[in-house]
């Protein structure tokens, strides 16, 4: 008999993959929460902790839903951290200078320009990044790589090197407990969901880009460039133009992203940007998005962002210091990148070496 493997155990295999992404988020909620109770303060599995979690995680998921499109496009952008920061680095300084109380007659006019020409200053920079692609057909992980420091350099000089606190009676009470985690359920949208906010706009926006993915026709090209860019391209695709509309769409999602930052935090720092763009794309590839392109999951994305934020809080309730938790993340990370692998048939060597046998 045969040791190969038959078609049913390849469709086993095949949905253990496609489940993974959450079978290992419950694996570490239970691991997190097994450690805590033995070693730690016994609040990891608190209701206070899960909202602080999803709060972090649809910071992360927002703008990591523009970056699924790009990578299922076959691309990549460094500078969507950078951009993030420099959004809200944007709202704080019209926020500080150019709005006044939220309570006064007109303010709501003032309060949508301040938060319009942030969304404004993300859409730029995708579109920024997609042009130059598009049109110099360069590598996308150079572009965003020089993007990146231009944006930040950007960001620095409009706010003169540091953080920019705007005036918090010109911020409506709505955008100051987008972000809440306590107790008092009146922060909420729905008193009796004391779900975050934030939480609640990225599953909105989540479902909004799943359908756009699925039953689009833009959706199944950024699919067909991603896969196989020649054959999109004899197949009518205007690869060029929908890349640069990829881009674009993910800066819509990178200013969306920094309402969210800005709201968290009530100030602007652009030098914060920095580093962002790894949990991005981390919660991307560890929701199954396949960083050679055609292939990724909205679901899976906003998975990746709970996989990332839930090991940042249980090392933090273990006291487990932040350099201790990145090694870990980024161990995950090159796991889910050599399951990815396996899904193509790499490293070849080894498919080559089963074969034979």
């Amino acid at each position: 008999m045969s040791d190969r493997p038959t078609p049913n155990h390849r469709a086993r295999w095949s949905v253990l993959l496609r489940h993974g992404p959450s079978l290992a988020l419950l694996f570490i909620i239970a691991l997190f929460a097994l450690l805590d109770w033995q070693f730690g303060s016994g609040r990891f599995f608190s209701s206070r902790n899960a909202g602080v979690i999803v709060n972090s995680a649809a910071l992360v998921a927002v703008p990591a839903l523009g970056m699924t499109m790009i990578i299922i496009a076959g691309g990549i952008d460094l500078s969507a951290g950078t951009a993030l920061t420099l959004c809200g680095t944007v709202m704080a300084i019209a926020f500080r200078d150019y709005t006044i109380p939220a309570d006064q007659a007109g303010a709501a006019t003032w309060i949508a320009l301040a938060l319009a020409l942030g969304l404004g200053v993300g859409i730029l920079c995708g579109l920024i990044n997609g042009l130059i692609i598009s049109l110099s057909e360069m590598v996308p992980f150079i572009v965003t790589l020089g993007t990146m420091t231009i944006f930040l350099g950007v960001g620095q000089v409009l706010a003169e090197e540091s953080t920019v606190y705007p005036q918090n009676t010109h911020l409506p009470d709505w955008l100051r407990y987008l972000c809440y985690t306590g107790s008092n359920t009146d922060y909420y949208w729905f008193s009796f969901l004391p779900i975050p906010s934030s939480a609640l706009i990225a599953i909105v926006l989540g479902i909004a880009v799943a359908l756009l993915m699925h039953f689009t026709v833009f959706g199944r090209n950024i699919v067909a460039i991603g896969s196989n860019p020649l054959t999109a391209r004899l197949c009518g695709i205007r690869v060029g133009l929908t890349t640069t509309w990829v881009y674009a769409l993910a800066g819509v999602f990178v200013g969306l992203g920094a309402l969210l930052y800005f709201a968290n935090v009530k100030n602007g720092n652009p030098s914060d940007g920095t580093g962002k763009e790894l949990e991005i794309i981390a919660a991307v590839v560890l929701g199954g998005g396949s960083l050679s392109g055609g292939r990724g999951s909205i679901l899976g994305t906003i998975v990746g962002a709970l996989i990332i934020k839930t090991i940042s809080s249980g090392c933090t309730m273990l006291s487990i210091p932040n350099t201790y938790t990145h090694i870990i993340i980024g161990v995950i990370i090159i796991i889910a990148v050599l399951i990815d692998g396996l899904r193509n048939g790499k490293p070849k060597w080894l498919f080559a070496r089963l074969a034979s046998g």
